[in-house]
């Protein structure tokens, strides 16, 4: 992953297609994303297994999921893309800043980690899917 670091602590990953995000919301304020420290410790503490895929596919799997899930936070999502030469999917929950929100924050990947084809077919019979790839 080739982060940009704006300042101390804060990653741009670009923008997002907000076309494929209305599905979360429509209420955006920015189409900038971007990933915190804290949030990449995190998914280094928690999902280590995922953390070198998170890096290097994080813009593949923003810029064209296979699947976005309804998150149960409000204005979340669950991202999924099936990673090319890998079993497994990564799966990333993003956060859509919306006009309630400050206007300052930016919208950002809050966690990741890496599913089973099992686990997504569990997520598709059981999670409602607001976004699926054509």
């Amino acid at each position: 992953m080739n982060l940009n670091q704006k300042n101390s602590g804060i990653h741009s990953l670009g923008k997002l297609n907000l076309e494929i995000y209305s599905c979360i919301t429509t209420d955006f304020i920015t189409d900038e994303v971007i990933i915190t420290e804290e949030q990449l410790s995190h998914i280094r503490e928690k999902h280590p297994e995922a953390y070198q895929d998170t890096l290097l596919y994080v813009k593949d799997v923003l810029d064209d999921p296979d699947y976005i899930f309804e998150d149960k936070k409000e204005n979340s999502g669950i991202v999924v893309k099936k990673i090319i030469n890998e079993e497994e999917h990564s799966l990333l929950v993003i956060k859509i800043i919306t006009s309630k929100d400050n206007k300052d924050y930016k919208n950002s990947v809050i966690t990741g980690w890496k599913i089973t084809e099992k686990r997504l077919n569990n997520y598709i019979r059981n999670k409602n899917i607001i976004y699926k790839k054509e």
